[in-house]
């Protein structure tokens, strides 16, 4: 179990297994359950089959669940950039938060306080790319949508713990059609069996002003963005 003040509490779950692949991501989820405890009492219930590495509290309280060393049972049916078994390849992060069906609303200053330094932790201790630090609603799209278009995607970007928003789109949407856009979509990846999901999945993390699954040339200039700044290496 990870020690020191980055973590409050420690609560043991039965809920794990062993790794199959290297930690190299990071998903981050809300719970969707509120208070804290009830998230909690399911987290550590070996009857609901599920938990996380951690979960942190609307007042930032970190607790830990599953040693980083185990696979905990966070991410469910998903995939990203080919993985699909992305417990194994994954640290998951839960944020006690009550959700889209709970009245969905900001994250606390407190809770993104405590995120930031334990995010930076992990990613420093397996040198986990800034593309790898992603949502639950990014490697299962067409089941989830957390942390959803008010997570503070920006404030982590700006301590380089994910990637940031583009700032500038070079060239523009050079997508001649949607079935273009989409290959380019799983190219960066995205699942995107469910192609209106996936869509609304790239919308929600990138450009969450608007949602509604269409394939317009906003969206195609931040995803050709994306994929020319990674093929230039900048955005590991």
């Amino acid at each position: 179990m990870r020690e020191g003040e980055l973590v409050h509490a420690v609560v043991p779950s039965p809920n794990f297994g062993k790794r199959q692949l290297p930690i190299t991501m990071v998903v981050l989820h809300y719970t969707e359950m509120q208070p804290v405890e009830q998230a909690l009492g399911k987290l550590i219930n070996p009857e609901s089959e599920v938990s996380a590495h951690y979960l942190i509290s609307e007042t930032g309280t970190v607790t830990q669940l599953v040693a980083e060393a185990r696979r905990a049972w966070h991410a469910g049916v998903s995939c990203w950039r080919g993985i699909t078994d992305v417990n194994s390849a994954s640290i998951g992060i839960e944020l006690d938060h009550p959700g889209h069906a709970g009245g969905y609303r900001e994250f606390s200053e407190a809770q993104i306080n405590s995120l930031v330094p334990l995010l930076a932790a992990i990613i420093e201790d397996y040198d986990i790319p800034r593309a790898n630090v992603v949502g639950h609603s990014d490697v299962a799209p067409a089941r989830k949508l957390d942390p959803g278009e008010l997570f503070p995607w920006d404030r982590l970007a700006e301590y380089g713990l994910c990637l940031p928003k583009p700032e500038k789109l070079e060239l523009g949407d050079p997508f001649q059609n949607d079935g273009a856009f989409m290959l380019a979509l799983e190219r960066f990846g995205y699942d995107i069996t469910d192609a209106t999901a996936a869509v609304e999945a790239f919308q929600r993390r990138w450009r969450p002003e608007i949602i509604d699954g269409a394939i317009d040339g906003q969206v195609g200039a931040i995803l050709f963005q994306l994929l020319l700044d990674r093929d230039r290496g900048l955005t590991r």
